[in-house]
């Protein structure tokens, strides 16, 4: 009989994600940039980037990550955004060639709200998962005049509908992934520390750029946001997943990802 595999914190998952993995290297390109975002809802933000890792907003200074899957889009990702009642994150995807941009932030649940059950999370009209998340899209000004003004926003998709999806993380991480619809996906851990689980979690689709997608999952069992940039001309994933370290719910977990990726087969259904 075989043993039954256990969920584990999010601490956990980034001890066994870590050595060798094919994450992105970090890079230097913003640095030294003031970037003037104006978002759709009206909202504007000043990104600042001092040095290497460091990004200065309104609201204050943070040490971030900045990568870039593509040339010219590049993925920003810090600890820190939300209105302070929750643990947040913050990740910016940023293509300075088109002037486009999308931010997410993302929020844990309290311990309260992460030990209520699934059922009466559904007598309650919620979502099985207390995580949340909020997109806004829009466009880098630069000089005053909107860089991109003719390129369409970044926008929900479905072109990633219907793929079944092979990601290896390093060499002993690797996932299967299948896109179910617009709202929900199906993941099993094929080989590493989450070797044997499975489960179908609330998802979101964002359309960059010609076969690069941001995609955004939400995980119901431990509180989990992943965050990542996937890139299927390349093949090539990069991006973050946030969470508590631990069980205590006092010390947070957001850790870098990055995969190579394979598009195993494609379902269409007839409409």
């Amino acid at each position: 009989m075989t043993s039954q595999p256990v969920f584990i914190q999010v601490g956990a998952l980034a001890d066994g994600f870590a050595p060798d993995s094919h994450i992105l290297p970090p890079v230097d390109d913003l640095t030294g940039r003031t970037l003037q975002l104006e978002f759709a809802d009206g909202s504007a933000e000043t990104l600042t980037f001092d040095s290497a890792g460091v990004l200065r907003k309104a609201s204050g200074q943070f040490e971030c990550r900045v990568t870039s899957v593509r040339d010219g889009i590049y993925f920003v990702d810090y600890i820190g955004g939300g209105d302070g009642s929750r643990p947040a994150a913050t990740s910016y995807v940023l293509d300075v060639k088109q002037g486009l941009c999308t931010v997410v932030v993302g929020t844990l649940p309290n311990e309260s709200e992460a030990r209520t059950d699934a059922f009466t999370r559904v007598e309650r009209g919620l979502e099985l998962t207390g995580v949340q998340v909020q997109f806004r899209h829009g466009r880098i000004m630069q000089q005053g005049a909107q860089a991109g003004a003719e390129a369409a926003l970044h926008h929900p998709t479905r072109e990633l509908i219907g793929m079944r999806n092979l990601y290896t993380y390093s060499a002993t991480e690797q996932y299967e992934h299948v896109y179910l619809n617009d709202n929900f996906y199906a993941w099993q851990c094929l080989s590493g520390v989450e070797a044997g689980l499975a489960d179908v979690d609330r998802c979101h689709y964002i359309a960059i750029a010609k076969d690069l997608y941001l995609f955004v999952w939400r995980e119901k069992i431990i509180p989990t946001l992943g965050v990542v940039m996937i890139d299927l001309e390349r093949k090539k994933t990069d991006g973050k997943i946030f969470g508590y370290q631990g069980n205590q719910f006092d010390t947070l977990s957001n850790f870098p990802v990055g995969a190579l990726a394979q598009v195993l087969n494609v379902t269409r259904h007839l409409q």
